[in-house]
């Protein structure tokens, strides 16, 4: 009988959590004005403000991170101007060149880690300023980061408050895509805080479809100079849900008891857990196992053998043709489903698991 695969392709595979889905329900038969001017929408924002400690903060809600990430860089930039990416960046690699068309360049910097280089941003803008045709280039205008990274990395406290430097010293707006934020919070490597986002970006998201939702980015701007307008643009652009309340009722519920924690926390337990049973069998992690995302690195023939077992993706190949292998972990995974991934492997079959060097 052919096993049944389960999954680790994504964290945004299933509905959502049991908790979203049951408030979801409870609201349903309620009428309320559109477009996030609803109560659960006001609470939302009051919950997300105080977790925040920043009560002057503007909050408001869209359905996608690729559709937050445009909002935010057309808010952030002049029509010249382009916003700095580390060349594996979310915005540079899986986004189809919506900010491109949307009529910003991304200016790439090299990375190792998938986090931009305070240093690397220093070097860009003064390359950029000394040069004497400096007009006839696209000007530096933002600083886009992820946490976490397209690589599951997290960057540290001190790095955020390097990024702010930069962006204060060029007069860049600094703009911190959380997606996965989550996990990034409740990693046992974190150092930053919802506060210390308020307090060192102009603008962060907050994701909700990575983190249990249904769909939903929470945009917070902290930057006055980015508030004024930015419900137009969020229109304009297609972000404002008529039938706001459904973001509203899911980011209350997320922030009401601290679900939104206790979600990132179970998503990188299971992350933990899976690391190590990959571990316990020889196998080496391109990156450091910190967040929900775990980079496995495979033969070819280990790849095949786990296709029988999970569902997963191949992110990238290596110079001596192993592979990177990607397993994320989510609100719905479960030690059963870890445990199924390396379930029916004979004992004949372990010559493939043997340490790699």
């Amino acid at each position: 009988m052919k096993q049944e695969r389960v999954s680790f392709e994504n964290d945004y595979n299933t509905g959502c959590h049991p908790h979203l889905l049951k408030a979801l329900e409870e609201t349903n038969a309620l009428f309320t004005t559109g477009y996030g001017h609803d109560e659960f929408s006001e609470e939302a924002r009051n919950l997300i403000k105080k977790a925040c400690l920043a009560p002057e903060a503007m909050v408001q809600f869209v359905m996608g991170g690729t559709q937050a990430n445009i909002i935010a860089c057309v808010a952030g930039l002049k029509p010249w101007q382009g916003v700095l990416s580390a060349d594996t960046g979310h915005i540079n690699v899986h986004e189809t060149g919506a900010i491109e068309a949307a009529g910003h360049k991304v200016l790439v910097t090299p990375s190792n880690d998938g986090i931009i280089d305070p240093d690397a941003i220093d070097q860009l803008c003064r390359a950029h300023y000394e040069d004497p045709s400096v007009e006839h280039t696209v000007q530096p205008g933002m600083i886009y980061v992820s946490l976490t990274s397209e690589l599951g990395t997290i960057f540290s406290l001190d790095t955020l408050k390097a990024l702010r430097r930069a962006a204060n010293n060029w007069n860049l707006i600094l703009y911190v895509d959380g997606a996965r934020l989550a996990s990034a919070l409740t990693s046992e490597a974190a150092t930053i805080t919802l506060p210390d986002l308020a307090k060192y970006a102009d603008m962060f998201t907050i994701g909700g479809t990575k983190c249990g939702a249904l769909f939903g980015e929470a945009l917070v701007v902290t930057k006055d100079d980015l508030k004024n307008n930015l419900r137009y643009m969020i229109k304009q652009r297609g972000g404002m849900l008529a039938k706001g309340r459904l973001l509203g009722v899911q980011f209350r519920e997320l922030f009401r008891d601290d679900l939104y924690y206790e979600i990132g926390r179970h998503e990188n337990r299971m992350a933990c857990l899976l690391a190590d049973r990959f571990k316990e069998h020889g196998y080496s992690l391109y990156t450091p196992p910190v967040s929900n995302q775990i980079f496995v690195i495979f033969k070819e023939e280990d790849e095949k053998k786990f296709k029988e077992r999970a569902i997963f993706e191949r992110w990238a190949v290596l110079p001596d043709q192993t592979c990177v292998c990607r397993f994320v972990t989510s609100y719905a995974t479960t030690p059963d489903m870890i445990t199924a991934c390396f379930s029916g492997m004979q004992e004949d079959e372990f010559h493939v698991f043997q340490k790699r060097e």
